[in-house]
């Protein structure tokens, strides 16, 4: 994909899931053109391997589909929001 996006790796029911929702969506407020695609991730789902997630949530930030960088488990919006600015040139 061209441009900014979020691969954010996780379940409906994990607690670090659940508690991270705020500090991402306070990062993305100003980025609203950045692609964010939540994928459920579990035990043999290809996707979550081949980006060797191991722990929830794992974030990826791709930039023209190259990862720049990745958060684990985020408790702060300032890194989500400092790899988001670093993909968004905007």
């Amino acid at each position: 994909m061209r441009g900014a996006t979020v691969v954010e790796f996780g379940t409906a029911w994990c607690g670090h899931c659940i508690g991270a929702q705020p500090l991402i969506a306070r990062a993305f407020a100003d980025h609203p053109d950045v692609r964010h695609i939540k994928i459920e991730d579990g035990p043999g789902r290809r996707l979550g391997r081949s980006y060797r997630v191991k722990l929830w949530p794992t974030l990826v930030f791709l930039r023209d589909g190259e990862e720049i960088a990745r958060l684990v488990r985020p408790t702060d919006a300032a890194p989500i929001e400092q790899a988001i600015s670093a993909i968004d040139p905007a």
